[in-house]
């Protein structure tokens, strides 16, 4: 077994495999587009086919690998359309969850939370490992979700944070997701349901705009806009779906929060905007 695999995180091999080929895809080792070779994988990492197989189809899974009998296996490219719908999903489940289950959410749970922020407080200036720890931040609460909608967001989480990764590594992103999360963290200390679901709201469509308009900014919205229209929910935005930077954000629902002021290099939010 190579060292690479051996320094892996434990686990079974499996577990180990898909973990280190994870990171190189995720890091951009291994390029959008560039065909694996199972043979010089096995042999590189000195592990079997077996182990290797069953990695491969977790990637697959998580969205990093398309895989086809007449193709091969090639790493995915980042698609705007793919990361817009996922968005869209997480905003229809994660904060009307989180929102029903505050009661859930214990001191010690807390005090993980608080534990993650501060290391993505230290970790600023080091993309691999605030992102880790903004993962495990939200993964506190993750773990009281009922299974299917656990493993549901699970799957949406992975098939982001390879675009995540790239977009953390910009200037003033850590700050802004810190801030979110400084103010998400307050108001389920508070047990404040309707701060909670708002604050997750404009920190989803926050980084749902930062990752899609990196890539492209002319991109026409059409998923994320209908999904924010079904929740009551209005983003500038001009006929054709394209969306300014920053684009002024308003909640026409009447079961909403006081909310601060926020402000990011993609959102403005401002309650003189507020339509509740």
């Amino acid at each position: 077994m190579s060292e690479e695999v051996r320094r892996s995180r434990s686990g079974t091999m499996v577990d180990e495999i898909y973990l280190v080929l994870r990171e190189r895809i995720i890091d951009g080792s291994f390029a959008p587009g560039q065909r694996l070779s199972q043979e010089h994988l096995a042999k590189e990492l000195q592990v079997s086919r077996t182990p290797l197989r069953e990695a491969f189809q977790r990637l697959e899974r998580d969205g990093l690998l398309n895989i086809s009998a007449n193709r091969g296996m090639h790493v995915s490219s980042l698609n705007n359309s793919d990361t817009e719908q996922l968005y869209a999903l997480r905003l229809l489940v994660e904060p009307p969850t989180l929102t029903a289950l505050l009661d859930r959410i214990t001191d010690q749970d807390i005090a993980q939370m608080l534990e993650a922020l501060d290391a993505m407080s230290r970790y600023t200036e080091r993309t691999r490992e605030f992102q880790e720890a903004h993962r495990r931040f939200h993964d506190v609460a993750l773990d009281h979700y009922p299974s299917a909608i656990s493993e549901l967001t699970h799957s949406l989480h992975a098939k982001i944070y390879r675009h995540q990764r790239a977009y953390l590594s910009r200037p003033r992103v850590p700050e802004d997701f810190l801030y979110a999360d400084k103010l998400l963290l307050n108001a389920i200390r508070q047990r404040d349901g309707a701060m909670v679901h708002q604050v997750l709201e404009f920190h989803l469509i926050d980084a749902a705009l930062g990752l899609i308009l990196d890539l492209n900014p002319d991109h026409c919205f059409d998923p994320l806009l209908l999904t924010l229209r079904g929740i009551g929910i209005n983003l500038e935005s001009d006929a054709q779906g394209r969306i300014p930077r920053p684009a002024v954000l308003r909640w026409e629902r009447s079961d909403t929060a006081s909310m601060p002021a926020l402000a990011t290099y993609n959102l403005l939010y401002e309650p003189a905007f507020h339509g509740g």
